[in-house]
């Protein structure tokens, strides 16, 4: 009782802070040539940098630009953000729909840490983790249309060696969610049977449950807990093809006078990229005080200046390795390789199924996979590879799209445009972070800041 009464007294407080001090938001379309600068000034509290920028990235919003700090009790953030053609965000229904996501009005009506997550009965929700395979998506989706359960949404990532989904489904004869007790268990053993497939000794979870929730930032979590990160160590070391231009430069340093660990990620830049390392890092209960983030061309630069959320550096070399094995993970889950390939078609019950049969019965395998449905409307996006690692044969996708329908199935790259653009990230320590000058003329070392861990 005494637990729930200090926890009472504390969302209370929390409230009567925000009324005190409500959020501020000013957008600016003046001062800056090529982007919206957003200004977020906010009482400060903990996973208000990752809500703020989930709302962002929610709206498809590219962040070319960040400088955050949030140290005490004051959260002062500046985004500099484009739309997806790369001009800046005109849109009256998007600048009022962050003004009331970020602004006082989400103060009144909503604490920040439960934007995204809207209560529902209308679908059930699978989570599935497991050990990837070629083919493990058609096996999955036949099942589902053998239990008359129709998919509305899902994504799903492989990374690792490793698979994670999120699914939004209902009964495909009622369009309702699946409430009988004895036939979501029956979805759930025979899931996990389709996981377990491989033999492998790794545990297979299948989760059932009814609302919505944040796909993106679940997959993260589920992955993170799957522990997709200590695979990813493993295969980088026994993989003789490994490009090391892909790879991402995560490093973590300590800053022993002003106790904190500085982070910095150098990598390829591409859309959502702030807001998987930032999510990463609030699941790893790690604070960020200050941070900054640029991109110039293709290359992304991420500065985070950061404590355990118990107040301490990172105190070890082992959480050093930790941190940016996570990192990198969180990176490359949402890495797109292989082809791209997006189906536009009137939606039918079992329509996953067989394009993901087709899929497989051409040795092609599904590396990632968004799948929409919007006013009777399939919208769906699927990366592919061929499942024994050659490049993939331009005839086999002549021959899937004749079976598909040419006008249904589009191709939207190739791997030799991959190819071309995937570039070396620079090898130069960039100077343009919160605290660049700072460093510009002295070594890190002359500021207390060592690489060795007590």
């Amino acid at each position: 009782v005494s637990m729930s009464f200090s926890q009472d007294m504390d969302d209370e407080y929390e409230k009567l802070i925000r009324r005190m001090n409500p959020p501020r938001v000013v957008i600016d379309n003046d001062s800056c040539k090529n982007a919206t600068v957003i200004r977020v000034d906010s009482a400060n509290e903990y996973g208000i940098l990752l809500e703020v920028v989930q709302i962002l990235t929610d709206l498809n919003l590219t962040i070319t630009k960040a400088y955050i700090s949030s140290d005490g009790g004051w959260f002062m953030d500046v985004f500099n953000v484009t739309d997806q053609d790369g001009n800046k965000v005109t849109d009256e229904v998007v600048l009022d729909y962050i003004q009331k996501s970020l602004g006082p009005e989400a103060c009144f009506s909503t604490p920040m840490r439960t934007i995204g997550v809207t209560p529902s009965t209308d679908s059930t929700v699978i989570e599935l983790t497991g050990c990837d395979r070629p083919g493990l998506l058609s096996e999955l989706t036949a099942v589902l249309t053998h239990l008359r359960c129709s998919v509305l949404n899902a994504e799903i990532w492989t990374h690792s060696t490793r698979a994670a989904a999120v699914m939004q489904v209902t009964d495909d004869s009622t369009g309702c969610a699946i409430s009988d007790p004895e036939r979501l268990s029956r979805i759930k053993n025979l899931l996990r049977n389709v996981l377990k497939g491989s033999n492998t000794p790794r545990e297979a979870k299948t989760v059932l449950s009814h609302g919505e929730v944040h796909t993106d930032r679940r997959l993260h979590q589920m992955m993170f807990e799957d522990r997709d990160y200590e695979h990813c160590a493993v295969v980088d070391d026994d993989s003789s093809i490994q490009d090391e231009r892909q790879r991402p430069d995560v490093c973590v340093d300590n800053w022993l006078d002003k106790d904190y660990s500085v982070v910095t990620v150098r990598c390829k830049d591409r859309p959502k990229l702030l807001f998987d390392t930032v999510c990463t890092l609030t699941d790893m209960q790690y604070v960020v005080f200050h941070g900054s983030v640029d991109t110039e061309g293709t290359e992304a630069y991420q500065e985070y200046y950061v404590r355990h959320i118990d107040g301490s550096p990172v105190k070890s070399e082992a959480e050093k390795q930790r941190v940016i094995q996570c990192l990198e993970a969180a990176i490359n889950r949402r890495v797109s390789e292989g082809l791209k390939l997006e189906l536009c078609t009137t939606d039918r019950v079992g329509l996953l199924s067989n394009v993901t049969r087709i899929f497989r019965e051409n040795s092609l395998t599904v590396t990632r996979a968004e799948v929409k449905t919007k006013g009777g409307k399939a919208l769906n996006t699927f990366y592919v590879s061929d499942a024994s690692g050659y490049s993939i044969d331009a005839k086999t996708i002549d021959s899937i799209r004749q079976t598909i329908g040419q006008t249904i199935l589009k191709v939207k790259n190739n791997p030799e445009e991959q190819q071309q653009r995937q570039k070396p990230p620079s090898q130069e320590s960039p100077t343009r972070f919160l605290f660049g000058g700072l460093f510009k003329s002295k070594s890190f070392v002359n500021f207390g800041l060592v690489r060795s861990y007590s």
